[in-house]
């Protein structure tokens, strides 16, 4: 019906009250703009509901000058029960409204009002509708040359499309449906125009898991290939660049948007359904929208969010008492510059940050500054103004020490967060948004303003072409100029605007319900930790240092927000994979020994599965009982290991008995700074006690085969006498054969020799 085609064309219904209150306020203590409000007759007030639904698709030109012709499109849907005769669609111009707390409120008025609502122009312009059947629906058009509008001053024009006609309940012709929008007039360039600077963004939710390949170029592997359907022509970011790039506005970037795209560009890969991971397929998706992207950003201002984007609000509010929470920011402002420099080859500003909807407090701007930045966007919904000083002032409050707040408009900004896939949402809100752009220009004041509008922070394809159209109607340059979110920064602030930054109390409890918990964070640390401790031991440690600090910013990032259980899901992932990486690393398990002997040597062996080579590892063994079992000059012994990726190495402990019995041993990995590491492994060493009498008895048998070997010997010794003395002579019969023995002396000598 009219009634939802009003409300959904206009802002949100919560942001509309909210403007509706500030309004109230504004006009209460402005009487000389509470006179250009409507104001409805008594019996006005409880419209009666409108059987027919007015829906305008279309209104061009958006913003016309002298000598253009206005074309107004639409549908009528007969929503009663009645068919509707002899009805006909006419234009309704209301007069100027020139401030905004007026425009608001003509966007919240439901349903045809007698005596407040203005009548048609000249019938002539009309058009007939043939009579229309119950759940029935029209298209219309409306042509009519802006000159017969009788628009008069500069200002917005509330505009209504009417549908007038009679039902069997209703015999006389009456006003059965209206749809209102607004015509901004401004037909000569403004002596006077504001800077507007857009903000474009440029993010994405977080697709690069911690997990990478074993090869040289450690492939990532990302959750989903879903990012590929955006970065195509017809997706959400290759329509945010293929329209962005013929616009003024100011880019702000996601750095972790165009790390993973550049990893996708040298190729990829993604976890399958059955958690194998896959080779990605669309490298030459994500080569030709970086490609487009670079072009894009030519000669334009482009702003670098820290790595990942992390959720600001959510560190203020619930990570900065868990140690090495903070630390995380300064890392990811330095590694967004080189990211974007590199991957794009143009500057990029790091001076930013951008609180989620612009909402502050204390703890907030004193986050969002400890990494460095100086300015921070923010909503005017934070820093309101008391209306006091009869116009919107500058985007630019400094808030101490050092720091400016860059006040984006909250209500430009929210213009086009509504469903922009309806053509009557998209055009209400391009009409609204131009004509709030005219009425800040027209606010009383001589001062040139400079304002901010900074959209959500993941426009849908159809928001962001609301938003093109928007652009493009004010790019004539009659009441704005465009300008960047820099220059805004640095433009002369307005000394009685608004600077107080609001307390904890008044951040709004609907986005702390959203912020990520403490225990993201306490589980962020934990990974931390075990990653600090895994590479001291890698001769490498950059291959595990490099990716797990970029999954830990990953991990803060704004993108979570509304998802908490994918987030947890990832924080889990993280560190398990994380922990399966460490156990790569470990003692290997070890069978029952038996020691023979007062000494003998137990090996123990330590495996390295990982494709890097380990060291600074000390391998200690430790007898339960060192009175019956010990090592080196006590009850433990211990040796440095170094273990070549994809091997093993064995250590070999020298033990010493002194009594029989099984005595247990553990043998556990140790970091050369004494923490433990991975986990101790335990075996059985049974100690065999050799008496007296047995050593009697070996050494008499011993004994034994020394006097045998030396009479073996003595024997061998007269025999090889005898040969020689022989040699001259004729053997007799007795004698052995020679010739075997004269080669025997030598074989003789050959067998003592071994």
């Amino acid at each position: 019906m009219a009634e939802a085609a009003d409300i959904q064309g206009a802002s949100p219904a919560p942001v509309r009250r909210r403007w509706l209150r500030r309004a109230v306020i504004l006009i209460a203590g402005t009487p000389v703009l509470a006179g250009l409000v409507y104001s409805p007759a008594p019996e006005a007030q409880a419209a009666p509901a409108s059987p027919v639904d007015v829906q305008l698709t279309s209104l061009a030109p958006a913003a016309p000058v002298k000598g253009d012709t206005l074309t107004i499109s639409g549908t009528v849907v007969n929503t009663g029960a009645d068919t509707v005769k002899d009805a006909h669609v006419g234009l309704r111009v209301g007069p100027a409204l020139t401030d905004r707390a007026s425009i608001d409120e003509a966007a919240d008025r439901s349903g045809f009002r007698a005596g407040t609502d203005p009548g048609e122009i000249d019938a002539a312009h009309a058009v007939k509708i043939p009579p229309l059947p119950a759940r029935a629906s029209r298209e219309f058009t409306l042509t009519v040359p802006v000159d017969k509008l009788e628009l008069d001053k500069d200002g917005v024009y509330q505009l209504g499309v009417s549908l007038s006609g009679a039902t069997d309940s209703r015999p006389s012709e009456q006003v059965l449906g209206i749809e209102r929008t607004f015509l901004p007039w401004q037909p000569e360039a403004a002596a006077k125009r504001s800077q507007l600077t857009f903000v474009w963004p440029l993010i994405s939710h977080t697709r690069v898991s911690a997990e990478t390949g074993s090869d040289e170029l450690q492939t990532p592997v990302f959750l989903d290939d879903s990012l590929a359907e955006e970065l195509k022509p017809g997706g959400r970011l290759g329509q945010m660049v293929s329209l962005g790039k013929d616009l003024p506005v100011t880019w702000v970037i996601d750095p972790d948007l165009l790390s993973t795209v550049d990893a996708m560009t040298k190729g990829y890969r993604v976890r399958g359904p059955d958690g194998k991971p896959v080779e990605g397929r669309n490298k030459a998706v994500a080569e030709q929208w970086l490609n487009s992207l670079e072009a894009a950003v030519q000669g334009k201002k482009v702003v670098a969010l820290p790595f990942a984007d992390p959720d600001i609000a959510s560190l203020a509010h619930q990570g900065k008492d868990v140690s090495g929470s903070l630390g995380q920011l300064r890392p990811a402002t330095d590694k967004a510059k080189q990211a974007v420099e590199t991957v794009l080859h143009v500057p990029a500003s790091t001076d930013f940050s951008w609180p989620v909807d612009g909402a502050i407090d204390p703890s907030i701007v004193n986050v969002a500054t400890s990494a460095g930045a100086h300015n921070i966007l923010t909503s005017s919904d934070s820093l309101p103004e008391t209306g006091a000083l009869g116009y919107t002032p500058s985007a630019a409050r400094p808030i101490g020490a050092g720091t400016t707040a860059v006040v984006a408009d909250s209500q430009l900004s929210d213009a086009f967060e509504g469903d922009m896939l309806n053509a009557e949402s998209s055009t209400l809100a391009v009409q609204q948004f131009l004509a709030q752009s005219l009425a800040l220009n027209l606010q009383k004041t001589d001062e040139q303003r400079s304002f901010v509008v900074a959209p959500q922070r993941m426009p849908s394809t159809s928001q962001a072409n609301s938003m093109a159209t928007a652009l493009r109607s004010l790019q004539a340059g009659r009441w704005t100029q465009p300008g960047d979110l820099e220059a805004a920064a640095a433009a002369k602030p307005d000394p009685g605007a608004a600077t107080q930054v609001p307390g904890a109390g008044q951040y709004p409890e609907a986005l702390r319900k959203q912020e990520l918990p403490v225990s993201a964070f306490e589980k962020i640390r934990t990974t931390q930790n075990t990653l600090d401790h895994f590479k001291v031991i890698l001769a490498a440690p950059d291959r595990v240092e490099i990716p797990f600090g970029n999954t830990t910013n990953r991990e803060m990032s704004t993108s979570w927000r509304g998802r908490p259980d994918e987030a947890r899901l990832y924080r889990d992932q993280v560190q398990e994979y994380l922990i399966g990486l460490t156990e790569k690393v470990k003692v290997i398990p070890k069978s029952d020994a038996t020691l023979s002997g007062h000494s003998a040597t137990i090996p123990v062996s330590v495996q390295n599965s990982l494709v890097q080579d380990v060291h600074n590892l000390v391998l200690r063994v430790k007898s339960a009982n060192p009175t019956r079992l010990m090592f080196g000059d006590g009850g433990q012994a211990e040796q440095e290991v170094t273990v070549q990726g994809g091997h093993s190495q064995t250590v070999k402990f020298t033990a010493n008995a002194t009594a029989s019995g099984p005595v247990e041993v553990s043998a556990q990995l140790f970091t050369k700074d004494g923490v433990p590491y991975g986990k101790e492994r335990t075996f059985t060493v049974e100690a065999t006690e050799i008496t007296p009498t047995v050593m009697l008895v070996i050494a008499g048998g011993v004994l034994l085969l020394v006097l045998a070997g030396i009479k073996m010997y003595a024997s061998r010794k007269r025999v090889a006498a005898r040969a020689a003395a022989g040699e001259s002579t004729q053997p007799s019969d007795e004698s052995p054969d020679t010739g075997p023995q004269s080669t025997g002396a030598s074989g003789a000598g050959e067998t003592v020799d071994r």
